[in-house]
């Protein structure tokens, strides 16, 4: 195989680089988008719905039906008895049921399927069914889980050096603790599946999820079939965020289930409040540390304990935890680094991916460390987070990972002179010394993010091209389209390769049955995998083409140029489209299967060290905030970022990445707070009280650039991952709050202030800080 150059600027071509929109941002802007519940019913589609524990904890003892079953139009209910296969659909450890049929583990949890006529029938007579159960007591506090060492996997620690040693010999001592609440994915299209049987005798299955083989896969092994039986489907998603990763799965598995025992298509929607409360959410945390320092302010140990609040199984969880010990660093050099993460088991669902994969809720304890140390020692943040960033003989993680690019140090003193952060913030002192009422906080913070799985085998793709004899191309991609562009950024690539204009390429739906064992579209790797199996297939057909070419016309193959829709070569030139109806006619394959794995990453977990990331993602982000110290409420006025995607494929899909990272983010931290009431019941399980930021609390002023540095390794076009590094800059919110409230006090004291920054936690934190310094202020 020839090689074919992989930065942009020396390829053929011209796709990649552009601002392209969005492949299908006009249909849907028009409405005329499908997604899962838009594709028509089949003739004599049933709908199925689950009944619902009405306990938090205990057991079944007896289920009475026939109310349920008297209503017209009720088909037949399915309990795990129907089952003819595996019963446990966990993605990775056993422990996820999905039908009980006698432990309760959490309000809620699916015991029976109700398949009717309509949506309406099946879902009112679900709840007629009569479950008595032997209650339970709970677990419902992650401290509780922690003193009965309540685990859903073992813990898992990362050590380099001697943390305990360094902390006692250290000048100054800190410690700290923080909640971290949890955050709701909030897709706008909600978890669906349609399945049927197709025309061979298995089953046709239409969801709505990031991970189409994984659903394949556990519909077979439920049904006990082969994975062949079963063939899954995903053209797009209204959303996902990592709630469809493998939590798309069990309503995937209950409509095939009703398929196997009807034998006609069923249907399986959740309305949106059983959605919020049978679906995990992002993991809250209880995490603490304990630091030494030096008079600079220079760390030089680091003890750090991160507590998952998983729910009642394994799910991912065993892996996210890893990933929020992974990042406990952030962008800082811990030269001695102990690092323990418990994965707790309490009665809720099961807590699950959400972009950052653990990665923010790890990540946040360096970002409260620099604080703390700052308001300590009475120095500025911003020159505590500069003195502890990784740098050349200081790069080593406490997972034994070299950091090779040091490049967050050019990028924050870019932002500080582009943000003029040090006159902002003398001004902001200044304005907050004459407002007593209105306090004003700023705050630069870094972000450092590892890009690949975790889990080794999951860094792999496959992809298809058809090259028509017409010059048209199609293509086939394991990753799915959930709304980040994927399709459009590797209809980018796969067009720059052949050198042909963008609307020669289509894309068609996800499908089992054209790329096999793909990966779950996650871990900000669905361009990175995808596109490089993409350009793979691309360089295959290439490569026939340019044998064809080298014989045919007698040239030589170093003269053939890819460009513009045309190929040049010593003797002359010929259209794209012309050059694939002659190969066709001189019988060379214009198809071609591609595949990438990526190279590199390992990691020992028995030693606790390895590479578990290909490359980091950075980012910096300035934030300014406006605080009611009567209120709490906080708005966040002005934001500017400089973000590091690498060599941009498509400038555009990056920025409305980044821009929306970040608006998640923020919200995540100051207004999305999940809440359970002490019988374990989800309280806050729609929009009315659950608050997602909305338009208006998009910054007035909101400035995105990215960051000119292609990355060092050997990436589809030196291009960066985009979907989850952008959301942990929204830090700086927090920490610019953090800002504002310490100002109280005169910048001598910075109060603890628990995710998300609620008004009633900023005006706890607001009241803290003034009780402190009525206290201190003659000291």
């Amino acid at each position: 195989m020839r090689h074919f150059e992989m930065d942009k600027l020396k390829a053929q071509g011209g796709s990649v680089g552009q601002s392209k929109y969005h492949e299908s941002a006009i249909k849907q802007v028009c409405g005329s988008a499908n997604f899962a519940d838009d594709n028509p019913e089949p003739y004599g589609c049933l709908h199925a719905y689950p009944v619902l524990a009405p306990v938090t904890s205990g057991f079944i003892k007896s289920i009475d039906t026939s109310h349920a079953l008297a209503v017209e139009g009720v088909k037949r209910i399915l309990s795990a008895e129907d089952v003819p296969g595996k019963l446990d659909i966990g993605p990775v450890f056993p422990g996820d049921v999905l039908l009980t049929s006698h432990e309760i583990q959490y309000h809620g949890q699916p015991v029976l399927i109700v398949v009717a006529d309509t949506y309406e029938i099946a879902r009112r007579a679900a709840r007629l069914v009569v479950i008595e159960c032997e209650q339970t007591t709970p677990i419902l506090d992650i401290k509780e889980a922690i003193s009965k060492e309540h685990w859903v996997r073992p813990p898992h620690s990362l050590n380099r050096g001697n943390s305990e040693n360094a902390i006692n010999n250290a000048t100054h001592q800190l410690k700290g603790e923080i909640n971290i609440g949890g955050q709701e994915h909030f897709y706008l299209e909600g978890q669906i599946a349609l399945a049927q049987p197709d025309n061979d005798g298995g089953i046709h299955v239409q969801c709505s999820t990031q991970h189409p083989t994984e659903v394949q896969h556990l519909v077979a092994k439920i049904l006990k079939k082969p994975f062949s039986f079963v063939n899954v489907e995903t053209r797009r998603m209204g959303g996902a965020f990592g709630g469809k990763e493998t939590q798309g799965a069990p309503w995937a598995c209950l409509a095939a289930l009703a398929v196997y025992h009807l034998g006609c298509a069923v249907k399986m929607r959740l309305a949106r409040s059983d959605d919020f409360k049978l679906t995990g959410k992002r993991h809250p945390f209880y995490n603490h540390y304990h630091v030494g320092f030096d008079e600079n302010g220079l760390i030089e140990g680091a003890d750090i304990t991160v507590n998952g609040f998983c729910g009642y199984s394994p799910d991912l969880s065993d892996a996210i935890v890893d990933r929020a010990m992974f990042h406990a660093d952030n962008a800082y050099y811990y030269p001695a680094a102990t690092i323990k993460g418990n994965r707790c088991k309490v009665n809720t669902v099961s807590h699950t991916a959400f972009r950052g994969f653990g990665g923010p809720q790890g990540m946040i304890m360096g970002e409260l460390i620099m604080d703390d140390i700052a308001a300590k020692l009475g120095k500025d943040p911003l020159e505590i987070r500069k003195l502890n960033l990784y740098k050349k003989g200081r790069d080593t993680t406490p997972y034994h990972q070299t950091v090779e690019q040091h490049i967050l140090i050019d990028m924050i003193a870019q932002l500080e002179e582009s943000g003029d952060y040090w006159a902002r913030k003398e001004a902001i002192k200044a304005f907050n010394v004459s407002s007593p009422i209105i306090k004003k906080g700023l705050a630069m913070t870094p972000v450092k993010y590892g890009i690949s799985f975790t889990v080794q085998h999951l860094n792999q793709a496959g992809a298809l091209v058809h090259v028509y004899s017409d010059g048209s191309i199609h293509l086939n991609h394991g990753g799915t389209e959930m709304g980040q562009g994927l399709n459009t950024k590797i209809a980018q690539i796969v067009a720059h390769g052949f050198g042909v204009d963008f609307n020669a390429v289509s894309i068609s739906a996800t499908r089992t049955d054209k790329v096999p064992n793909t990966s779950p579209t996650a871990a900000s790797s669905g361009t990175d995998l995808n596109g490089m199996a993409a350009l793979n297939a691309v360089n295959t057909i290439k490569e026939r083409l340019i044998d064809f070419i080298t014989e045919h016309f007698e040239v030589d193959s170093n003269t053939v140029v890819f460009k513009d829709n045309l190929i040049t070569f010593s003797k002359g030139e010929i259209s794209f489209s012309e050059l694939a109806n002659l190969a066709y006619m001189n019988r060379i394959s214009l198809s071609s299967t591609g595949y990438y794995a990526t190279p590199k990453i390992h990691y020992d977990r028995a030693k606790g060290e390895g590479r578990p990331f290909f490359y980091y993602a950075h980012g910096v982000a300035l934030s300014e905030v406006e605080v009611d110290t009567l209120t709490g409420e906080n708005t966040v006025t002005r934001v500017d970022i400089l973000h590091d995607v690498g060599s941009s494929i498509n400038p555009a899909l990056d920025i409305g990445q980044i821009e929306g990272a970040f608006v998640q983010g923020m919200g995540w931290l100051t207004t999305e707070d999940l809440q359970w009431n002490d019988k374990g019941q989800l309280a806050s399980f729609g929009p009315a009280n659950y608050k997602i930021p909305a338009i208006g609390d998009t910054p007035a002023e909101f400035n995105v650039n990215l960051y000119n540095s292609a990355n060092p390794e050997t990436t589809v076009f030196r291009s960066k991952a985009v979907g989850e590094p952008p959301f942990m800059l929204a830090f700086s919110v927090w920490s610019a709050i953090r800002n504002a409230i310490s100002s109280v006090a005169d910048y001598k004291y910075t109060a603890p202030l628990d995710t998300p920054a609620t008004p009633k936690r900023v005006l706890s934190a607001i009241e803290q800080t003034a009780s402190w310094f009525k206290e201190h202020q003659h000291d």
